[in-house]
Order: structure tokens, then sequence, then C-alpha cells
């Protein structure tokens, strides 16, 4: 590790002004991801204002600041109400709010706030060090192992809910369905619209999560109890964050490791980002867990998987960023247009000529992920006090919060509509013992399959469909991805059966 980067780094961001810059810009990032529709990118954008009289330097450490706890504060509301505050939040909410419907959102917090700070540092540290490494490594991934990435997220859809395979598998295809409509991503054909203009641009991932998430859980606690199911941990105090004990940090080192190094990898692909990271990590750890079982019942590693790996994407996606002035993401392409809106240009000779970018990034990373537990903190008590509030008070303020969110997308009414139809789905699935969760995985990564699926082919050698299939399956990343995917989408489906054979010979 250079010392000069490290000294010049922290003398830019620890300078007393800049310094209440990155606290402010943790306290603003936090409230943005916690607010349900405002998503990290959008969080960036609103930041962009702020560095108008910054120099380039100190705007990239403030905005820097503003994604990486914006990250964490989605993480709040999906414990707290299911509500994700950004779409990277959305399995977070698989065992997140289990946890806090039982007395026990206090712990939940304070894991989510600890393993996000640990995959952030771990980001931000191989940022630093292995930054041009690690941009090579990610430009030699093709179409092929994206998808193969890509498709790997899915694989998750056969465990999400063991005793209810085959509608979960459904309800994931239905997400896929409807990931289909709109332009089509490479010949920009219409598609599946129906002829309504509205649907052209496709389905909007946000407006669909904070329908599912926020309106479906209004109308099914409408028929319950007065009050949020968590009221009576409030009530005991319990909802106050409690972090960790060392016991069982040391149970969750390896998951830790593996999901920040995971987060890191993804968040280097360009295109990939904190959403992909966050199920990916959810999935990888309940394949390779001894009590799969848990996962979704509300187990502490069920919230450490996706809050480090989501994280971890947030220093993995500056990569590509610094080194070749490639964002590795939506946030990270706002970043690079603020920069470039100030004169700088971005590319490979920027950490030759200008280090000090490298350095204030690796910096401004490492103090607010140690700032923003502070400031969840402190936020979370806020958030805890709502949940004493009478349901009926508090369900149609939710329900306003979510029109908000879901409008502040595009500013345009057909989101809100949107938002209004996944609610009421949602509700359907619920009734239906349909998994809503399968299809806004199904949804989140339906485009990204599809469009590198078929840039893979468009690109592979070959005259018929056999020979281009084998030219993607000759390479051998993405043999061995697709491979592990096989095994992971069936291991659930087999397992029952060889068991029932066992016990029947």
């Amino acid at each position: 590790m250079n010392l000069n980067l490290l000294t010049t780094g922290f003398s830019i961001v620890f300078a007393p002004k800049m310094f209440l810059l990155i606290i402010a810009a943790v306290f603003l990032g936090t409230l943005f991801g916690a607010l349900p529709g405002v998503s990290a990118t959008m969080a960036v954008t609103l930041g962009i204002p702020f560095t108008y009289g910054m120099d380039a330097v100190h705007a990239i450490a403030f905005l820097v600041a503003i994604y990486c706890a914006s990250i964490t504060g989605g993480g709040m509301t999906a414990i707290l109400f299911k509500i994700p505050g950004v779409p990277s939040s959305a399995p977070t909410t698989y065992d997140g709010y289990p946890m806090a419907q039982r007395g026990e959102a206090g712990k939940a917090l304070g894991i989510q706030l600890v393993c996000s700070s640990i995959g952030g540092i771990f980001a931000a540290l191989c940022m630093l060090l292995l930054s041009p490494q690690l941009t090579q490594a990610a430009l030699s991934f093709g179409p092929s192992e994206l998808f193969a990435i890509s498709f790997m997220g899915l694989s998750i859809l056969t465990s999400l809910e063991s005793g209810n395979i085959c509608r979960t598998v459904i309800s994931g295809l239905l997400g896929l369905l409807l990931a289909c409509i709109g332009l089509d991503p490479l010949l920009g054909v219409p598609r599946l619209t129906f002829g309504s203009r509205m649907l052209t641009t496709g389905i909007e991932m946000i407006p669909v999560m904070i329908g599912i998430f926020a309106v479906t859980e209004v109308l099914k606690q409408t028929g319950k109890p007065a009050k949020l199911s968590a009221d009576d941990a409030s009530k005991a105090g319990s909802t106050k964050a409690q972090f960790p004990t060392r016991r069982e940090l040391f149970s969750l080192r390896w998951l830790l490791l593996r999901c920040s190094a995971l987060g890191t990898a993804i968040g280097i692909l360009p295109g990939a980002g904190a959403t992909i990271a966050s199920f990916m990590c959810y999935s990888m750890e309940q394949k390779i867990s001894k009590h799969p079982e848990k996962f979704g019942t509300g187990c502490i590693e069920g919230i450490a998987a996706p809050e480090t790996g989501n994280n971890a994407a947030t220093g993995g996606s500056m990569v590509p960023l610094l080194s070749l002035g490639i964002p590795g993401g939506n946030a990270a392409a706002i970043m690079m247009s603020a920069l470039v809106l100030k004169g700088v240009t971005m590319g490979p000779l920027l950490l030759i000529n200008q280090p000090e970018y490298l350095s204030a990034t690796f910096a401004s990373m490492l103090a607010s992920n140690i700032i923003m537990i502070f400031a969840a903190i402190l936020f979370a008590r806020i958030f805890v006090q709502v949940l004493k509030i009478p349901y009926s008070v508090l369900g149609p303020a939710i329900i306003m919060m979510a029109t908000i969110g879901a409008y502040s997308t595009k500013n345009a009414s057909v989101d809100v509509i949107l938002m209004a139809a996944a609610g009421l789905l949602g509700f359907v699935f619920v009734k239906c013992h349909l998994n809503a969760s399968a299809m806004i995985l199904g949804l989140v990564l339906g485009n990204i399959c599809e469009s590198n699926l078929r840039r893979a082919y468009t690109m592979a050698a070959g005259d018929t469909f056999l020979q281009a299939t084998l030219s993607i399956l000759s390479r051998p990343v993405t043999l061995i991805i697709l491979i592990i995917c096989v095994i992971v989408l069936l291991t659930p489906v087999l397992k029952p059966v060889i068991a029932r054979k066992k016990t029947a010979a």
C-alpha cells in the first residue's frame, strides 16, 4: 500500500471543513436511502447540487459518502417496515422483518449496520490495493460471463421457499415475463405493450418494489391489530440498535469474508451493481449453509449476507471508474458526469497524473462507513418511534410516502398507477400462496440476463444455434459458472426425492 496515497487521502477527508461535509453527506445519504423509492443513484443525483462550490477531488469524496450511506440506510426500513429503501435491500426483508416481528429489531439493525461497514471497508481496501488488477480482470468478462453471473442470481428461486418450490418458480417466471415488457434491448422494437405508450419504457423496478413491499404489507396489516406487529418489541425497548456480540461476529467471520469478496467482484463488473450483489450473496450463503431452512425465518446470516454484499459492491463499482473511466453502475455514472462537468478527464491516466482522486475516494469510503454506524443508530431510533403510532394513522402515512417515492422516480403519474397495481398483485400473490420476492427477483434480473445472453449469441462464432451455444460454452469461466448454477438450481428439487428413496429403501 502506498503510504503517500493514504496520507493524501486522509489529509483531504479529515480537513475540518471537508470532514463536516462528509458527516453531512452520511446523514443525507442515510436519510435518502431510508426513504422508499429514493435509490442510491437518485441519492447521488440529489447530492450533486451541494458540490457546485467544491473542487473535483472534494466533490467525489462527498458523493461517495452519500452513495455508501444510502445503501446502508435502505436496510433500516427493510428491517423495520419490510419496505426496502433501495432495491439492493430487498433480500434484507426476508430475514430482517421476521426478526423485527418477533421482537429482535434492535439486534437485526445492529447486525445490518456492522456488516454494512465491514463490507464497505473491505471494498475500500480492495479498491486501493488492487484497482488496476481488478479492472483488467473485469474487462476480460464478456456478455456470456455476465449472463452466467446474472443467471446465478436466479438460481435462488428453488430455495426461496423450500416447501413450495413449484409456485415459487412460477412466481419467478412471471417476473421474467414482466421484464420482457417494453422495448427490445437490442432491436428497439416494442413488445408486450398492447399499443400503450406508457409501457414502452418497460416496467420500472422501483415502483413495483414499493408496491409489492409497501402497499401489499399495508393491505395485509389492515386486518390485524391497530399497530404494527413489531410494536410489542418497541414497548420493550428492544428496537434500540444492539451491536452483535463477539461470539456472533466470530460465527459470521467466513460469511463476511465471502460476501465482501463476492460483492466487490460483482461491483467491478459494469452494469452489475449492488442489487445483483445482495441477491447473489444471499443465495450463496443459503446454498452453503448447514441449516438452509432457517433462511427466511429471521436468521442473522440472512441479514449479514446481503448487507455485506451490497455495501462491498459500492467500492467495487468505483474501481473501473477510477482506473479506466468506465462507470461500474448507475451511481458511478452520475459521479462521472459530475466530474466531467468540472473538467476532469476520466481514463487510465487519471490515477497516474492525479492519484489524489483514488486516495480521496478511499479515505471518504473508509470514513463514511464508520460514521454511518452512528448516523444510522440515530435515524433508527427515530424510525423505531414510528412503530408506536396506531396503524390507522401509520398505514395511510406509509401509502403516502410510497406514492411520493414512486412518483419521484420519473415525475410521472404512470409510476403511481404501476405501484398501486403492483400492490394489488402482491396481495393476490399472498392470498394465492405465490412468492412475491421470486417475482421481484425475476423482474430485477430479467433484463440483465436477456440482454447479455442475446449479445453473447450475437458475438458467438457459428452459423447455427448449436454452434453458437458451443462457442459460448467453450469459454471456461462461463461453463464453470453455468454448471454451478444448474447444481444450485436442482439441488433443492432433487434432495427430497433422494431422501424419499432412501426412506423407502
